[in-house]
């Protein structure tokens, strides 16, 4: 039985990798909702490309056009875009 067990975990934790959307987060360094989408990520191991708003004017330039606003974070998950930390959705769009 415990054989079974892992195995399935296993397995669908090696589903859940290779069927990973892909996540972007854009973020300042010192916004409170960034680092708990952040810290959610790591806890579900997903795995996510950071850009600092902050520092990086092309980046910032590309999240307002895709956002129309400058609130941070806002967060793509594949063809969904999100703004701010709302962990229910986020769990909804990464099945997790």
């Amino acid at each position: 039985m415990r054989c079974g067990i892992l195995v399935f975990l296993i397995t669908n934790t090696l589903m859940r990798m290779t069927q990973q959307k892909e996540v972007t987060i854009y973020s300042t360094p010192t916004c409170h909702f960034c680092h708990a989408a952040k810290d959610f990520f790591a806890a579900n191991d997903i795995k996510f490309t950071d850009y600092n708003v902050a520092t990086d004017l092309e980046k910032r330039k590309e999240m307002i056009a895709k956002s129309s606003q400058m609130g941070v974070p806002v967060i793509t998950i594949g063809d969904e875009l999100t703004v701010g930390f709302d962990e229910a959705k986020l769990k909804e769009l990464l099945a997790v």
